[in-house]
């Protein structure tokens, strides 16, 4: 079965590359990023220079013109087709503890929007001083613990709103 990759190139185009007609690209990779191409008989330079495989986006130098391109597979694309998003916000709606310890420092507030990887709290565990970090962008709703707690693993330490 033949497989098609939806791609878009700096949001202005898209078109379609079936299986086939990447196994018939007559490229040479030169190095790890780097890649000498001939297609019709002209010789193309091209460089990957930037990659986020997670969200399937690459930034793509071909002979000193810079190219941002999004791939899709068939199941992208029934996904995408199904009104759900990839790649996008985590749904985490609390924080737990993940050890038990002692909530040293608390820097956010009830009320307060956070952005992914923003610094939540502070837990002592084993002489160690853990920083809990934000797992998504969000909206802080309660904070279940207070400076100076001693908290169980698994115990509720913060709440996102939904």
């Amino acid at each position: 079965m033949s497989k098609t990759f939806k791609t878009f190139v700096n949001n202005v185009f898209d078109f379609e590359i079936k299986d086939k007609d990447i196994l018939n690209l007559d490229a040479l990779q030169i190095s790890e990023s780097k890649f000498h191409i001939l297609e019709q008989n002209k010789s193309y330079k091209a460089e990957i220079t930037k990659a986020d495989f997670n969200k399937k986006s690459y930034e793509v130098k071909v002979n000193n013109n810079t190219y941002d391109i999004s791939i899709l597979d068939n199941l992208d694309t029934l996904i995408k087709d199904m009104g759900f998003t990839i790649g996008t916000t985590k749904h985490v709606d609390s924080i737990k503890a993940p050890m038990p310890g002692l909530i040293l420092e608390i820097n956010v507030n009830v009320g307060e929007e956070v952005k992914e990887d923003t610094s939540l709290l502070i837990l002592e565990a084993m002489k160690m001083e853990n920083i809990i970090t934000s797992p998504r962008d969000g909206i802080i709703k309660s904070i279940s613990v207070s400076m100076g707690d001693a908290v169980d693993k698994n115990q509720l330490l913060i709440e996102f709103d939904a």
